[in-house]
């Protein structure tokens, strides 16, 4: 079959291609910016009119809608690119004798009251009410390599001590994403009965916590402690970055979070439409990552959150030690050290207040222009007044608390940023 793929750049829409095109159908990759060929170029933002589809849509058998957002961001609404764009889809596709439809919804869109849920519904009414063979998919969370919330989720299980929000009872069931595109494969087999709304789930129910836990060892990551976060201080901070555009945690997400994303408890065992749709049972959470990905998606984890803490570390280190030269620590203990190394009068006076403000531009630079110069720039720095340190202060080199040879780690550090950087 000739079937478009609607949001073939995405993550469910790049692995239902992949799983089209193994199968030998003719693939057509709806996206934004035309690459090559096989694309087809459509805005959902703008593309809300049948008309603008009918061309697109000549010999195609079969189309899957698999474009979705988690948060507004610019010009990027849920009421166009989840409601507005799909219905003219769908209806165009009835004008223009497509044959079957497959929309990748969202579980809980059927009785969800945000507006990332409403306009899933929007969409989903909108292609019950046509006369085409279509399947409705409710997908929970999707979880495979390349995953934007298999990343965060990752990152999560990933840290030292595992920091995770309150959420009480709530109960997840996530699916791979190759689960979920084989079930797209299959509703879209002209042998599979059609018109049925089919809930997406993996075999298992579980909190929060267990679910990072077992993420966590699937990444061949030891246990670590666990931290709750209070409901109300998420809230707050979800209230805060929910006017922060493009960030995933709004006061909407935090709802949905809280009620969770699995099955009712009586279908959970046995979503006998999807088992039917497989032809068995969908993946286990502990088998989502398969053992030949494993130090993968463990590296993507780790380096997910080592080089911000490292750049954090590096920008509070700075920005302390201008405080404390410039302010806190007694300037005639200062000025008898630079003495030392040959430093008296107003050079010396100079050279004290003008390093403590190269630090803090250090700091402030950590944070807002990281990148291989700067980090070779400070490495130079401290090498430089170390060797003068060791040369003028020997005593420095043998204190107790090394104040000198705490320098080594911060090398190591920038050493380390260096490196990673693209």
């Amino acid at each position: 079959m000739k079937i478009l793929v609607c949001g073939a750049c995405g993550f469910i829409g790049s692995a239902v291609c992949a799983r089209l095109a193994a199968q030998g159908h003719a693939v057509l990759r709806g996206v934004r910016r035309v690459q090559g060929p096989g694309d087809v170029a459509i805005d959902y933002g703008r593309d809300l009119q049948p008309a603008a589809w009918r061309e697109r849509l000549r010999g195609v058998d079969a189309v899957v809608n698999a474009v979705g957002i988690i948060s507004e961001y610019g010009t990027a609404c849920f009421e166009a690119i989840h409601a507005r764009a799909p219905a003219a889809l769908f209806a165009a596709c009835a004008e223009a004798g497509v044959r079957r439809v497959v929309q990748v919804s969202a579980l809980g869109a059927g009785n969800g009251d945000t507006p990332y849920f409403t306009s899933k519904r929007a969409a989903d009414e909108a292609l019950l009410a046509l006369p085409l063979e279509w399947t409705i998919l409710r997908p929970s969370l999707v979880f495979g390599p390349g995953g934007a919330s298999a990343a965060m989720f990752c990152q999560a299980a990933s840290m030292p001590l595992m920091v995770t929000p309150a959420l009480g009872g709530a109960r997840f069931q996530p699916v791979h994403v190759d689960d979920l595109a084989q079930a797209v494969l299959a509703a879209l087999d002209p042998a599979t009965p059609a018109r049925r709304v089919v809930d997406v789930a993996g075999r298992d129910a579980v909190g929060y916590d267990a679910m990072l836990a077992t993420y966590r060892a699937a990444m061949g990551l030891a246990p670590a402690p666990l931290l709750h976060i209070p409901a109300p201080l998420m809230a707050c901070a979800a209230w805060v970055a929910g006017r922060i555009p493009g960030l995933p945690l709004t006061p909407d997400n935090w709802r949905m979070l809280r009620a969770g994303s699995a099955l009712a408890p009586e279908d959970r065992h046995a979503p006998a439409a999807l088992r039917t749709l497989l032809g068995r049972a969908p993946r286990a959470i502990a088998d989502f990552i398969a053992p030949a990905e494993r130090e993968l998606m463990r590296l993507r984890a780790l380096a997910s959150w080592r080089k911000p803490l490292l750049r954090w570390t590096l920008a509070l280190v700075w920005l302390l030690t201008a405080v404390v030269s410039a302010f806190v620590y007694p300037q005639a203990d200062s000025l008898a050290m630079l003495a030392r190394v040959g430093l008296t009068g107003g050079p010396a006076v100079l050279a004290l207040y003008g390093a403590a403000a190269l630090d803090a531009a250090f700091g402030v630079a950590c944070i807002a222009w990281p990148r291989r110069a700067l980090w070779l720039a400070q490495g130079a720095l401290i090498l430089g007044y170390s060797a003068v340190i060791a040369a003028c202060l020997p005593e420095f080199l043998w204190h107790p608390f090394g104040p000198l040879l705490k320098n080594l780690p911060i090398l190591a550090i920038l050493a380390i940023l260096s490196a990673e950087e693209k």
